[in-house]
């Protein structure tokens, strides 16, 4: 295992959030997570996983350009 464990305040700093979104994805088991004692870390990968997962691409259209009426 190489991934980091990040603390549920870094994962929330690194997706912009506030600490309750993460804790919020570990209540409804929407991210992969580890418990370490009462300790509950988030591994980088699985971070990176989440939000690869969650990313949505823009669709491409071949829109007409409006032409400007003189």
């Amino acid at each position: 295992m190489t991934d980091r464990l990040l603390t549920v305040e870094e994962a929330a700093q690194l997706l912009g959030t506030t600490a309750r979104f993460p804790r919020r994805l570990i209540a409804e088991r929407r991210i992969v997570f580890v418990k370490v004692g009462r300790h509950v870390r988030i591994p980088e990968g699985a971070l990176a996983d989440f939000i690869a997962v969650n990313t949505v691409q823009p669709i491409v259209t071949n829109r007409r350009r409006l032409r400007a009426v003189a």
